[in-house]
């Protein structure tokens, strides 16, 4: 068989996001993308330092909207750090949502590597903010649910509609965010 060059860096990217989908990040190997563009490794290697460097660039745009979410929040608190939070993740996961897909399940291990050290940082910011920082435990449950949640069904829900899916999920947010403060006690009852 023949071997091509790439045409493009970007042919490369889109071997490396379909291998991804296929296999997992850790299941592919730079002689796997090399396969599915139809040239070889050292030509992989031209264009990218590595695995993590193809990862990385797959990646930028979304961990820059990620870091720019974050910077929002810094300002808010309460309702207003919530409401921003839980709209402003659902329209992340919703935008890259193939992205995320590529990478379903394998969150834990990327966070170990020096590239995205600060996804895990801006995570546990994101968190504290669905809270509406507050230190409640059912309150952080519901955050750190939100957080995992919201991923695995954008990496599910692929083909529905940007706009039905985004729905869904702020419904949903709602729901498991509302109410921020413990209902009331009932009051108490008056027998006549």
């Amino acid at each position: 068989m023949a071997r091509v060059t790439p045409q493009t860096h970007g042919d490369i990217l889109s071997a490396a996001a379909r291998r991804f989908a296929v296999t997992g990040y850790k299941g592919t190997s730079l002689q796997d993308i090399a396969r599915e563009v139809g040239c070889s490794k050292a030509a992989v290697l031209y264009h990218f330092a590595n695995k993590e460097a193809l990862l990385a660039e797959l990646m930028a745009k979304p961990l820059d909207v990620l870091r720019q979410l974050d910077e929002q929040l810094a300002g808010l608190d309460g309702a207003d750090a919530q409401t921003a939070a839980a709209e402003g993740f659902v329209d992340l996961a919703v935008r890259f949502r193939r992205e995320i897909a590529l990478l379903r399940g394998e969150f834990p291990d990327l966070l170990a590597q020096p590239a995205f050290a600060h996804v895990q940082r801006i995570s546990e910011r994101l968190i504290d903010a669905l809270t509406g920082h507050t230190d409640r435990v059912a309150a952080r449950i519901a955050a750190l649910v939100l957080l995992a949640g919201i991923p695995e069904a954008c990496a599910e829900f692929v083909d529905v509609p940007d706009e039905e899916l985004r729905r869904a999920l702020l419904a949903i947010a709602r729901r498991v965010l509302a109410p921020l403060d413990p209902p009331p006690p009932p009051a108490p009852s008056v027998n006549h």
